[in-house]
């Protein structure tokens, strides 16, 4: 129970540490002139996705592949079927053309390169699989490509959203951005050491854990700004930061992971990527469903009720 309770606390200086880190490094871009485009596609983009990239680093330093691989396809899956399914019960949720044709298409692709890499017992006929650090260079090649086709996409006036950056004063600004980083690296270590204690003495695999309560708890900075998005009306925000976020996740954050350790791909892991598939495929096919480009309410209860069969049928594994 202590390290359970340790785990879940590990979730505060993780997400407010993440918070702190942009505040601070967006004010400093602000003070020297970077574009809006900029901070919002690197500076923003990094820090909603810092929970998972802190947990995975500490889990490929300690080994624990479990954790690493089942951050990744854990948090992709809660992000797609519980976000947007909650979002999407909220309030409908309408796709532009290039998140329909492009975005949606490379979440698809994403997941399916990982299911890819991550079976060489099937492909190679080897006796285990592992995403190797030749693996992850691929991945962080993909995400360079998909970082290329954000800024392409940003100035030429394809992104809508507005970028609110904090006016601080420049030792304020080096406090939050130091502080930040302290925060995540404190919280990442508790979430790490406290999830791998727990399942050891509870007699459960670190992958359940990993697919559950820490995929669950690094996905709340995605769950906020969907939620928030959808209640203002702007949608198209709502849906294109889950998909923005599952790229990222498996291209950076995945790539990042393998090149610091090569991470070891369990049995049941091929169960979890290709649920990951299944919620890209069936948001790429509800949003040709009804009237019009969007995830319906009806839709948003078909994934949350997919997400709480998974869960359910995971624990009881």
């Amino acid at each position: 129970m202590l390290n359970l309770l340790l785990l879940l606390a590990g979730f505060v200086p993780l997400l407010y540490g993440a918070t702190l880190l942009v505040d601070g490094a967006s004010a400093l871009a602000k003070k020297y002139n970077i574009p809006d485009i900029v901070i919002g596609l690197t500076i923003v983009a990094f820090g909603t996705s810092a929970p998972e990239l802190i947990v995975n680093v500490f889990a490929s330093l300690s080994g624990s592949s479990d954790i690493t691989l089942g951050n990744i396809t854990g948090s992709n899956i809660f992000n797609i079927f519980a976000i947007l399914g909650f979002t999407a019960v909220l309030f409908p949720l309408s796709v532009k053309s290039g998140t329909t044709w492009i975005e949606i298409p490379l979440c698809f692709l994403s997941a399916v390169v990982l299911l890819v890499i991550a079976n060489d017992v099937l492909i190679n006929d080897t006796t285990v699989s592992m995403i190797d650090r030749t693996d992850g260079l691929v991945l962080l090649f993909f995400f360079m490509i998909f970082l290329a086709y954000n800024f392409h996409v940003s100035k030429s006036g394809g992104s809508g959203e507005e970028i609110t950056v904090r006016q601080l004063p420049l030792y304020q600004t080096v406090l939050f951005i130091l502080g930040g980083l302290a925060l995540l690296v404190l919280g990442g270590r508790f979430i790490v050491y406290n999830a791998v204690r727990f399942a050891s003495r509870l007699g459960i695999s670190e992958r359940v854990i990993a697919l559950t309560i820490v995929s669950i708890g690094t996905s709340l900075p995605e769950l906020a700004t969907s939620v928030v998005a959808a209640k203002k009306k702007n949608v198209d925000i709502a849906i294109g930061n889950v998909v923005g976020s599952n790229i990222f996740n498996i291209f950076f954050i995945l790539g990042v992971s393998a090149v610091i350790t090569p991470v070891s791909v369990g049995t049941f892991a091929a169960i979890d990527m290709l649920m990951n598939i299944l919620g890209s495929l069936l948001l790429f096919m509800f949003v040709f469903t009804g009237k019009g480009r969007k995830i319906e309410r009806v839709e948003g209860f078909i994934f949350l009720l997919l997400y709480g069969s998974y869960v359910t049928l995971l624990i009881a594994q």
